[in-house]
């Protein structure tokens, strides 16, 4: 391996046998112990390198190592990252395996970036650098003149110091204003005249964001956002490993891993990214969004803020068929026509979406003084969280934001009230609203009242068992079970509700049209028809 790809873990071994595992991520060795026996010079780091207690490696095989020693410990690759593990997981791995720099595809909302921040855990704890270095130089091969000139000035006793995992990853918003001087460097005066340097000095440089992350992970996030001639800056590094600034050419064999983030649609498209950095990449690498509703209740449970115990209404109970009634919004509104499928519908939806459902519960239940329990129709009130989620498409601009999200709750609700009530016979309480019931109800009536109001509907009650309301459950549940099952009902179109939240019998059916020939009025004369003839129409 050459000398400047050269990195270190932070595996020490003292006494004969090896204390603790640094590198081995999720293994925490006792930090005080490791930071005493880390070398603090260039002569002890050299002496524990020719010993074989500190390891050299590039940053692409240290994730490497640390990727083969985790496989075989059995412990996950992305703690937190839901979906992926028969899917996007293990391509990743293949990459790193590969010793690949890759691009993440996806639509907003996958986890891209957590995706490349989640990198971090495969590398070591710690790196020994050359203390005060702007690029993160290794202490027995230096890049930089300023580093070669201090080891030559300094020998054995050049101080080293320890690069925390954390520092270690470099990220970078691409947006059309990045220069590149921001990535890549550019020739600074003012050092220059204060250090009595000539311009082309390599001392003079200011080095940018990726010369900074040598021997790091160096992340792109919206790659196509980048300027062509950026672009070029970042093939070459990937490929050749030199950069100009200025015009001057400099040589800088960086250590480094390139991960970018890219939406589909804007990386295949013509004049976006070019073309040499595209054949340079890896791998390629494609996200989704979650393909089971358990999936999506699993994301929106980690991510969305849902314990409210300190100085809310107490602790909110948030039942089974609204989680599922939440996430359905999400696959319904991926799957309709109405909404732009190119932009995507980010899981971000179902997070804020229950986040104003448990909200609405919490502000109800403040207000009558009773428990919070989420209910369908706060789904309604989420309604804020929604709209903003998606873009429309013509059909969709035509009808309105709210009018196209209350159209997706409303297909969530039937998909998910078929599924718990698939062969359970509502027809009693259908029945009732046929002869001439209604029942006045809001997202905002208390428990107490919506179950008195409720209580002379036949076979509510037991719907509302079936759901999961028990006979000695609290009134705040069971009315929350009732909600669903009129909800469910409404949805389905056995019965409807008006705008002022008014259940009551479905619209009559319309009279079927008669089949037949059309009737025509005898006395009626057609143009030409008293002639003989017959006239034809288009």
């Amino acid at each position: 391996m050459p000398a400047h790809t050269a990195l270190y873990p932070t595996r020490i071994v003292a006494r004969g046998g090896r204390i603790g595992n640094a590198t081995r991520p999720g293994h925490r060795a006792d930090s005080g112990k490791i930071d005493a026996m880390r070398p603090t010079s260039l002569g002890s780091l050299r002496r524990a390198v020719d010993v074989g207690d500190v390891p050299r490696r590039g940053v692409r095989d240290e994730l490497r190592d640390n990727l083969i020693e985790r496989l075989r410990a059995g412990d996950p690759l992305f703690p937190g990252i839901v979906g992926y593990d028969d899917s996007v997981v293990p391509q990743v791995m293949n990459a790193i395996l590969s010793r690949h720099c890759f691009i993440i595809l996806g639509l907003r909302g996958q986890a891209k970036t957590r995706l490349l921040r989640g990198l971090t855990s495969l590398l070591d704890e710690a790196l020994p650098v050359v203390d005060g270095c702007e690029i993160n130089d290794d202490p027995l091969a230096p890049l930089c003149a300023a580093c070669r000139t201090r080891v030559q000035a300094e020998g054995d006793d050049l101080p080293v110091a320890w690069l925390p995992r954390a520092a270690r990853y470099v990220e970078k918003l691409a947006t059309p204003d990045v220069t590149i001087a921001d990535v890549i460097g550019d020739i600074d005066p003012i050092r220059a005249a204060r250090g009595g340097l000539h311009l082309t000095d390599e001392r003079a440089i200011h080095y940018g964001l990726l010369p900074r992350a040598n021997r790091c992970i160096f992340a792109v996030n919206e790659l196509p956002d980048l300027a062509g001639k950026i672009q070029v800056g970042l093939f070459n590094i990937l490929q050749e490993g030199d950069i100009q600034i200025k015009g001057f050419p400099i040589r800088l064999p960086l250590d480094v891993l390139l991960a970018f983030t890219a939406n589909p649609e804007d990386y295949t498209a013509r004049g976006k990214i070019i073309t040499p950095l595209k054949d340079r990449i890896g791998s390629e690498i494609r996200t989704h969004y979650p393909r089971t509703r358990h999936d999506a209740i699993a994301i929106t449970a980690q991510e969305a803020w849902l314990e409210r115990t300190a100085d809310g209404a107490g602790p909110i109970m948030i039942p089974d068929y609204v989680r599922e009634v939440v996430e359905e919004v999400a696959f319904q509104a991926r799957a309709d026509k109405k909404i732009d499928p190119r932009s995507g519908v980010s899981q971000r939806l179902p997070i804020t979406c229950l986040e104003n459902v448990v909200s609405n519960a919490e502000r109800r239940a403040l207000a009558a003084g009773e428990g919070p329990v989420a209910r369908v129709t706060d789904v309604y009130a989420a309604l804020p969280a929604i709209t903003g989620k998606f873009e429309l498409e013509y059909e969709g601009e035509l009808r309105g934001a709210d009018t196209v999200a209350r159209t997706l709750i409303g297909a969530a609700v039937a998909n998910v009230f078929g599924g718990w009530f698939d062969g359970i016979d509502t027809r009693t309480v259908v029945e009732w609203f046929d002869l001439g019931g209604t029942l006045q109800a809001s997202d905002t009536v208390s428990s107490d009242a919506l179950l008195a109001a409720a209580a002379e509907i036949q076979g509510l009650r037991e719907l509302a068992a079936h759901a999961g309301a028990k006979a000695d459950a609290e009134p705040p549940a069971v009315a929350a079970a009732v909600d669903f099952v009129l909800e469910g009902l409404c949805a389905q179109r056995k019965i409807s509700r008006s705008e002022d939240w008014s259940y009551e019998a479905s619209e009559e059916p319309r009279a079927r049209a008669r089949s037949g020939p059309p009737y025509v009025d005898p006395e009626l004369q057609m143009p030409g028809a008293g002639r003989g003839g017959k006239k034809q129409y288009n």
